[in-house]
Order: C-alpha cells, then structure tokens, then sequence
C-alpha cells in the first residue's frame, strides 16, 4: 500500500469531474489533522494527538483512510516505490498531466530537489528536446544530467536574470518551465522565462503561507499562461499503481533519487541533510 496524501474518494463532484485530481472528501477534516469521520485515532497519556496530511507516515503504526490508500503489486520494492507516494510522482506528472509535454518541445525546470530531478526524468520520458537544469548548487548538476538534462545553469554564475539569460539561450522563451522550490521570485522569474505566444510555466513548488506571485500582465497578454499542480494531477487510487508496474518495468528510475538511509532514532538527522541540500530523498526504516 502507499498512503496518499491526495484522496480519490471516486465520488465526488471532482472525482467525477475528469478535469482534476483533487478530491474533496477529506477536505474539510484534513487540514484539521482529523480522519473523515472528523476523529482522531491517535493519543498520548490520554491526550488526542492529530493526524498529519491524512497519512502520519513517521509514527510506526498509522491510521489511514480508505480513500487514502493505493493498493500496488506485492512484489514492487518498498525501498523505491515509496518515493511515488509524493515527490517523484508530482514532478513527473506535472510532465505529462499538467503541461503536456511533446516531442521536441524545450523544458527549464528550476530546483533541483526530488521534485525538480523528477520533472526532468518526465521530460525526457515525453522526449522533450532541450532539458534544462536550473539550480544555485551545482553538486545536482551531475544527478540531472543522469535524469536527462542537456543543459545545467547555476543563476549565480550570470550577471543578469535568469529569465534574460534563458531568452538569450532559446530566442524567444521555453516552452514548458517548472518551478520546484516554492520561491514566489522564482516562479516570477520561471514565468517570465517561457516562450511569447504560447510558453507556460507549471507552478509547483508550495511557498509560504500568506506569500502571493505577482508579473507584469503583458507577459500573460502575450500569451503565457500559469498553472499549478498538486500530485502531477495523478489520481492517487487510480492511477498510482499504473506508475509502480511502470518502475517494475523501469520505465521510472527511482534508485538514484535515493542518497541515504536511516532508522527512525536518526529521522533529525535525515531533515538536516535535507536543509543542507546534502540528500535527495532519505528512506527511513521504522
């Protein structure tokens, strides 16, 4: 089973849809760290503990809804396919679902995290025939080659935007740029990089509560449009377990994404790794 922190409750006005992943099932309870039927199933010395995302996936033992559960092949590695219980999924998906990426066409993706390294595996998947890798650590630069990129860019290595440096190198913009970071200023500048006329730029990244993006609206007059995407638009229930036979298959590459392994006692550890841009993604054993 993978916990999935995107429900598919099949329901739904938005289950139903076929325009949306999202599901409103568990929405009102969710946030509240609740189960749907509004309890919690955790306590500590009698207090109620609440529930995280709806999965709770560093306790030991956790509660899940049904409709939060994607039941996969018993015979995947556990190792691996728990990556796709979030970020590699959302980068990848964000390739096919969300901005539908084509033979040919050219891709910036901005951040170097799991996400971005994965929205990168995705363009190369959809055959894309520019990949561009953006990131201020150039140590990433060599695992985003590995995933497929043709080209990698240190920001700071330049005396001018970003965005400024990617129309130099493309003529008129990108076709299809991602942000991974969460950086209202990046997507501004992820934005502003796409291609006049019909360039867009997928906004994936979750920044701060209370931030807002902002641009000037003749990039948008001219044709560039913003979208975002939560999960790679993936149905979590449905879809899901399609992506784990795609890995058995390797059709995904999971195994570089994964730089360190831990126990739990050394789970503090494995987040300082992380702020320290020193891990990809770090498998926890409980």
């Amino acid at each position: 089973m993978i916990p999935l922190y995107t429900a598919e409750c099949g329901k739904c006005d938005f289950c139903l849809s076929g325009k949306t992943n999202l599901c409103v099932a568990v929405r009102e309870t969710q946030g509240k760290g609740l189960m749907p039927d509004g309890t919690t199933r955790f306590s500590y010395n009698g207090q109620p503990l609440h529930h995280y995302m709806g999965c709770s996936t560093f306790s030991e033992y956790t509660v899940v809804a049904e409709v939060s559960l994607a039941k996969i092949n018993p015979e995947a590695n556990p190792e691996h396919v728990c990556l796709l219980g979030c970020g590699v999924t959302t980068g990848i998906g964000a390739v096919h679902n969300t901005a539908k990426v084509q033979p040919g066409d050219s891709v910036a993706v901005f951040g170097l995290g799991g996400i971005g390294l994965a929205a990168i595996q995705g363009a190369r998947q959809a055959k894309a025939g520019r990949i561009i890798a953006i990131d201020t650590n150039p140590s990433k630069f060599e695992l985003a080659r590995q995933f497929g990129a043709t080209e990698c860019i240190n920001p700071k290595d330049h005396d001018k935007p970003i965005q400024q440096v990617l129309i130099e190198m493309s003529g008129w913009g990108i076709d299809h740029t991602f942000e991974c970071i969460g950086n209202v200023h990046v997507m501004r500048a992820a934005l502003e990089s796409a291609h006049r006329g019909w360039g867009q730029s997928i906004v994936i990244g979750v920044a701060g509560a209370g931030e807002e993006i902002s641009t000037r609206p003749f990039q948008l007059v001219t044709g560039r449009v913003w979208k975002g995407s939560a999960f790679g638009g993936v149905k979590g229930r449905t879809q899901l377990p399609g992506m784990v036979e795609d890995e058995m298959r390797g059709d995904i590459d999971l195994a570089p994404f994964v730089t360190h392994t831990m126990g739990l006692e050394e789970i503090n550890e494995a987040f300082a790794l992380m702020h320290e841009g020193k891990s990809i993604r770090t498998i926890i054993h409980y």
